[in-house]
């Protein structure tokens, strides 16, 4: 007898929940979820930090310029964001909520990796394993190119 997905999930759950393919979505989704949630957080925190820290941004817009126009002293590097962030300077939690996201992805793909592994998936996680490492490489090859 052959069973509509419908009913199969009606009846309490289809042969996919049993070997686990919506368990692994679920925990990307929640990764990718939990990845943009806390970069909102961090770019909403960092932005009440550099208000709080120069009131004149919102009173002068000759600062407001100086804030949103190129800067010298925005934090470079990930020492400069750390050294920002243990300083609670807005600039430096806003570009760290901005890593975050610019990570989120990445970690997605290197959380699959482990996903298809564990399903015993070698192809999918050779195929993965290969994107990975050229997110990686890009990662260097852009910091070393600037």
């Amino acid at each position: 007898m052959t069973v509509h997905p419908d009913q199969e999930r009606a009846a309490g759950g289809s042969q996919r929940d049993r070997t686990g393919g919506d368990r692994a979505e679920v925990i990307i989704s929640r990764l990718l979820r939990g990845g943009v949630l806390t970069s909102l957080a961090l770019v909403v925190v960092g932005t009440i930090l550099s208000f709080a820290h120069h009131p004149e941004y919102l009173r002068s817009a000759r600062a407001y310029h100086d804030l949103t126009g190129p800067r010298t002293d925005a934090p470079r590097g990930l020492r400069g964001i750390a050294a920002g962030v243990d300083h609670l300077r807005g600039q430096a939690v806003v570009a760290l909520g901005l890593l975050v996201l610019i990570a989120t992805p990445v970690m997605r793909v290197g959380v699959s990796i482990a996903l298809f592994l564990k399903r015993g998936d070698r192809t999918f996680a050779f195929i993965t394993s290969v994107v990975f490492s050229l997110l990686l490489a890009s990662f260097v090859l852009g910091k070393a190119g600037g």
